[in-house]
């Protein structure tokens, strides 16, 4: 076990809880810490990554920021995972609806995430791997979002390297698959969370539609994914 603080967080051990929310963006992390949580206290600032731990509905719940991509939430959940015994994370993100029917501020549980990343190549696997959610998070998600009126999608995501692809055809090639949506970070986590033998769950906010053209502003992006936020907060254990 590498010694903490790490380059990447400045936390010291007991900082974060066995949970962790993780958003992309660290302004996500903050307005949940500061919108939800009671007696936050802010446990990293390297990198303006910010991280935070507080209490919600008398749990003890961690939130901080991922950054964009498979190599960023990588280093992050590897961390966390392996450093700081956390043993839950819940990615609460933002991706681009693009199966019909799939709308902008849509919910997304995704339980299985496809890349077109060789994230997987590190593992020296024999063959491709499936990069899925654990089931027990999932299910708890599904259930409080029906439990309280909450519209949800459930399938499989694309964790994409490019966010500019110089394949036009790529994701209608993906949708014909059965794909809901594009983002760029959940295969990442969850191979990390096998490779560490513990739990993932990502949760996806639809910002835009690819397809349609419809789209949620930056601001809106930040802080108006309300309902993914509670869920997350809700089945943290």
């Amino acid at each position: 076990m590498a010694t903490t603080p790490t380059p990447h967080n400045a936390a010291k051990p007991g900082d974060l809880a066995k949970t962790v929310l993780m958003p992309g963006d660290p302004l996500r992390a903050k307005f949940i810490a500061e919108t939800y949580l009671e007696h936050p206290v802010c446990f990293n600032t390297v990198r303006n990554m910010l991280g935070y731990t507080g209490e919600y509905q008398g749990k003890r719940v961690s939130v901080m920021g991922s950054g964009m991509g498979m190599p960023s939430i990588g280093i992050y959940s590897y961390e966390l995972y392996h450093f700081y015994n956390v043993e839950n994370i819940i990615r609460i993100g933002s991706a681009g609806g693009i199966a019909d029917g799939v709308k902008v501020r849509d919910i997304v549980v995704g339980i299985g995430a496809c890349t077109n990343s060789n994230y997987a190549a590190q593992y020296h696997l024999p063959g491709p791997f499936a990069p899925i959610a654990d089931f027990d998070l999932a299910q708890k998600a599904v259930q409080y979002a029906r439990e309280h009126g909450i519209h949800t999608v459930v399938g499989n995501v694309l964790s994409s390297d490019t966010f500019y692809d110089d394949d036009v055809n790529a994701l209608a090639a993906w949708k014909k698959m059965g794909v809901l949506a594009v983002e760029m970070e959940s295969a990442a986590l969850y191979m990390n969370a096998a490779r560490a033998g513990k739990k993932a769950l990502c949760l996806l906010t639809i910002s835009d539609c690819p397809f349609t053209g419809e789209s949620l502003s930056a601001e809106e992006r930040q802080t108006s994914f309300r309902d993914m936020m509670e869920i997350a907060l809700s089945i943290s254990e």
